[in-house]
């Protein structure tokens, strides 16, 4: 399991002009998903991430959580990020789950960062979206496990 997080001022999903989340102060998840990734996987992600301490206290220090600040989060599934570039020049995506393994394994990581108690809304799966990041710092983190 794959993601990279980026801190946002304010984020934005739309699939054919239409939005279909939107946030202020929180964070943008991109997330992959491989064939062999489990939810044990993704528990440990959506603990880390919603107690990474990487938005700034009053001395300007990275040293509050989402949970802390009352952030949102946005996922996104994004299986570009298994791409494999070390041959020829087009990307190639063998190492990303099917659809079939992708899709409830990001439906479950939602749930568990809205269980968390970080308000989470999501892209749509498959779809063609427009992600508009307002990336704050900037600060973007990947993570994988």
């Amino acid at each position: 399991m794959r993601v990279v997080l980026q801190r946002v001022s304010r984020g934005k999903v739309s699939i054919a002009g239409q939005p279909v989340a939107a946030i202020g102060r929180g964070l943008m998840i991109l997330l992959g998903i491989s064939p062999s990734d489990s939810e044990e996987q993704a528990q440990y992600l959506v603990e880390k991430i919603a107690n990474l301490r990487i938005f700034e206290d009053e001395q300007g220090k990275m040293n509050r959580s989402l949970l802390d600040v009352g952030g949102e989060a946005i996922v996104v599934s994004q299986f570009t990020l298994y791409a494999d570039t070390r041959k020829g020049r087009r990307p190639s995506f063998t190492d990303a789950a099917l659809p079939e393994i992708a899709r409830p394994l990001v439906d479950r990581f939602s749930r568990l960062l809205s269980e968390q108690g970080v308000p989470t809304q999501t892209g749509e799966f498959g779809a063609n979206m427009l992600v508009e990041i307002n990336n704050d710092g900037p600060v973007t983190i990947w993570m994988e496990r």
